[in-house]
């Protein structure tokens, strides 16, 4: 498999992901890389080019620009570039950790989107802490919509089934609609009628609403979203486990010696906890319902980040996630006419 990665892409681009790559292709042995971007800055950085081949781009594409702007008219960027080489079937997968609109933009207007689904979302997985049979859950849509249709989430529904099923490699996932309550009843017009459609669907395992609350309890393998209230999701879940080690830090450097002391003991347990709340060791944010496989890493992505990314798509190749998608859809066109026209009037 050939994985075409936007290497200008991310805060500690080029280095990182050169870095990332080389340890990725020291681990998996059926994997080439196609580098995009300013070869003079790349070269150096690698160590050993088996299976890595760089092709030059003259262009970036900043973490500041307007991401369509940007990719319509930087057809010569690092991002652009690996995009288009997904599209000519010169590679199996797009990644990179740069620009999230415009790794969107690219996914749909240069690799475009699998027919018969509206729209695209951006699926993540994150950890799940309180629950000893499960320890991850997928969460989609998390920003690729601003605003969602009924029927864009019905389809993310089955989008992070089958995501869940062959990359997580969860059995039957439970899948949830985050809701401010978890009574049928909750929530606006939109919520009432996705957990009514969804709970029609003999096809998924429809568990009903669950609340942001209890998301890292283990609430659903699959939560379901727009792409409004899952973002802001996302970001609160981050922000909070930030500011938590940081009053936790804060408060141990000013109690003084014992405090520091007893710290140093329970280092372990705070490596551990650390560990398990770090969802990077899951990957990046897929990018659901594109003709292939499109991965966006967080822009601060170190080495190990870009490894795991890496791995994500390898298993989502393995497993044809897309094809599986692709299938299904066609399968059930008809169906799928019908409930859109459906929702259209609720």
């Amino acid at each position: 498999m050939k994985i075409a990665i936007d290497a200008m892409g991310g805060d500690y681009a080029p280095t990182e992901v050169v870095k990332g790559v080389e340890l990725a292709r020291n681990q998996y042995s059926d994997i080439e890389f196609k580098l995009f971007g300013q070869v003079d800055k790349i070269q150096p950085l690698i160590e050993d080019d088996t299976r890595i081949e760089l092709i030059q781009s003259d262009e970036v594409i900043e973490m500041g620009e307007e991401p369509v702007k940007a990719v319509m008219k930087k057809k010569n960027s690092s991002l652009d570039m690996a995009a288009q080489a997904v599209k000519d079937k010169e590679a199996d997968a797009f990644f990179s950790a740069g620009n999230t609109g415009a790794i969107l933009a690219a996914g749909l207007f240069i690799i475009g989107r699998i027919k018969g689904i509206d729209r695209p979302g951006l699926a993540t997985t994150l950890p799940i802490v309180n629950d000893p049979e499960h320890d991850n859950f997928v969460m989609l849509d998390v920003g690729a919509n601003a605003e969602s249709k009924l029927f864009n989430l019905y389809q993310y529904a089955f989008m992070g089934k089958y995501y869940a099923e062959n990359v997580r490699k969860i059995n039957n996932p439970r899948i949830g609609l985050l809701n401010n309550g978890t009574e049928s009843d909750k929530g606006d017009s939109l919520h009432k009628a996705a957990n009514e459609l969804l709970s029609k669907d003999d096809n998924l395992n429809f568990i009903g609403n669950v609340e942001s609350r209890e998301l890292l309890n283990g609430a659903a393998d699959v939560v379901i979203t727009d792409g409004f209230t899952g973002n802001a999701a996302l970001k609160a879940i981050e922000g909070t486990a930030l500011s938590l080690l940081t009053l936790i830090k804060g408060d141990i450097m000013s109690a003084g010696l014992k405090s520091k002391f007893g710290a140093l003991m329970l280092k372990p347990t705070f490596k551990k906890i650390g560990k398990q709340m770090d969802y990077s060791q899951y990957g990046g944010a897929v990018l659901m319902g594109t003709k292939a496989p499109v991965v966006k890493a967080h822009g601060s992505s170190k080495a190990n980040t870009i490894k795991n990314t890496i791995f994500q798509i390898k298993s989502m190749i393995d497993s044809k996630t897309i094809d599986n998608v692709v299938t299904y859809f066609n399968e059930n066109s008809d169906k799928m006419a019908e409930i859109k026209q459906n929702a259209k009037n609720k």
